[in-house]
């Protein structure tokens, strides 16, 4: 189904004329993953974050380099000044390779790879929560159109209608059953008709801008648009909203992601309490001195041990260690914050949802009698019981009827769509 989505915007530009791609909501959902950007972004800068770990796990790997070094020198002086030691220069072309091997830094290398691991995959989270964010703006742009769309249909039908009574009136009117006021009233009924179908064409426009752009095919808003279809109603609310908080904590993906940055924070706090353990390493060199003067020997060869002993450094590992532990804590008390916050977007949430169900029963039983209320008018305005004022209210409170009817299933469906982002259930 995907793939007819996109054939059907290949042949619009092959020949060259304004295609309207037809989509159900699912459609929708897989354009919009597959072209937006922000999600792309969000995807690139997890799998960089991927690299982290691999560029910190690299310093308990083997460091192996070459050298070719090749020296003009004043023979048998020595370096007086700059350094501690002295070393005797002599003219020679060496090549050689040296080798360092870290032995242990007694954890902080791996409590450092830790760390940037579950910080990779609290940005994998942060990424599934972009989707979410754009699967919900797709959900409430579809539903915004399917709205839109209603709206259009009734409008137009209500100009047919106000027009079919304009008509009838002003000929009653020329045979002299009706007054002036009579057609001035039907005029201006018809004509607010007519100003109702403006809008509703101009929030249709709207709409199709909005879902092109929600999908990533900004131009396709000028190229046809989108021919949607009807989803089938949700199912029913549970009675509480507890089992939905529930979920929600525990499937949130930003809530999932900053409990992986709290445990990322505690793990670079150790690390940076490790700075004062020592660390060992192994080094080795060899090589060959093809040419040169006869004090330097025809190759080389060594290999050593080195402890490096942390002792003092201006307070700067306590320091480190101290900034750590403090971020950790205010990742702690960020995601207690986003916990709270979840609870009350859920609960806010799950109330929309239940009141727009109610509203579909309603506004049913509104359009119901509206429509009594209309047919009731218009027999005792054609008696000669009632006027035209009476007609009027009527038909305008049946319009209004209508509108709130054909927007509140949509309305029902974008409230669940919300819901179920809020739970962590938009996939």
């Amino acid at each position: 189904m995907r793939c007819i989505a996109l054939l059907s915007v290949f042949v619009g530009l092959c020949w060259g004329q304004a295609t309207p791609i037809r989509l159900t909501l699912a459609q929708a959902q897989n354009l919009a993953v597959q072209n937006h950007p922000q999600l792309a972004a969000a995807r690139l800068g997890a799998s960089a974050s991927h690299q982290v770990p691999l560029e910190l796990r690299s310093a308990e790997l083997p460091q192996l380099s070459g050298s070719l070094t090749g020296v003009g020198a004043d023979n048998g002086s020595r370096l007086a000044a700059g350094l501690l030691n002295n070393p005797t220069l002599y003219s020679r072309i060496g090549a050689g390779v040296s080798l360092n091997q870290l032995v242990t830094d007694f954890g902080r290398t791996k409590a450092l790879v830790q760390s940037a691991d579950l910080h990779a995959q609290a940005q994998d989270q942060s990424t599934e929560a972009t989707r979410t964010q754009i699967l919900l703006a797709v959900n409430q742009a579809y539903f915004d159109e399917l709205r839109a769309e209603a709206v259009l249909k009734v409008a137009q039908e209500t100009v047919s209608a106000r027009q079919l009574v304009a008509d009838q009136i002003g000929a009653l009117q020329r045979s002299s059953l009706r007054s002036t006021l009579d057609v001035s009233f039907a005029n201006v009924n018809l004509s607010d008709a007519k100003l109702l179908l403006a809008t509703a064409q101009n929030n249709i426009n709207a709409a199709q801008v909005q879902l092109a752009n929600t999908l990533g095919l900004p131009a396709q808003a000028q190229e046809g648009g989108f021919v949607l279809s009807p989803e089938p109603a949700p199912g029913p609310l549970p009675s509480t909203s507890q089992p939905l908080i529930d979920q929600a904590l525990r499937d949130r993906p930003d809530a999932a992601a900053l409990r992986l940055e709290q445990t990322s924070a505690e793990r670079t706090a150790k690390a940076e309490h490790d700075l004062y353990f020592p660390t060992v390493s192994v080094a080795g060199v060899a090589g060959v001195v093809p040419t040169g003067v006869s004090e330097v020997p025809s190759r080389y060869g060594g290999i050593g041990v080195n402890v490096n002993v942390p002792i003092f450094n201006g307070h700067l590992f306590k320091a480190r260690q101290t900034e750590a532990e403090l971020r950790a804590q205010a990742a702690a008390q960020n995601l207690k914050v986003l916990e709270n916050l979840i609870q009350r977007d859920v609960q806010v949430a799950y109330l929309n949802a239940t009141t727009a169900f109610q509203r579909i029963g309603l506004t049913a039983e509104l359009l119901e009698q509206a429509r009594m209320a209309a047919d009731l008018a218009q027999s005792r305005y054609d008696i000669g019981l009632g006027s035209i004022v009476e007609l009027s209210q009527a038909q305008l409170g049946v319009t209004a009827a209508e509108i709130a009817n054909s927007s509140a299933e949509y309305d029902y469906q974008t409230e669940r769509a919300n819901l179920a982002f809020q739970m962590g259930a938009l996939r």
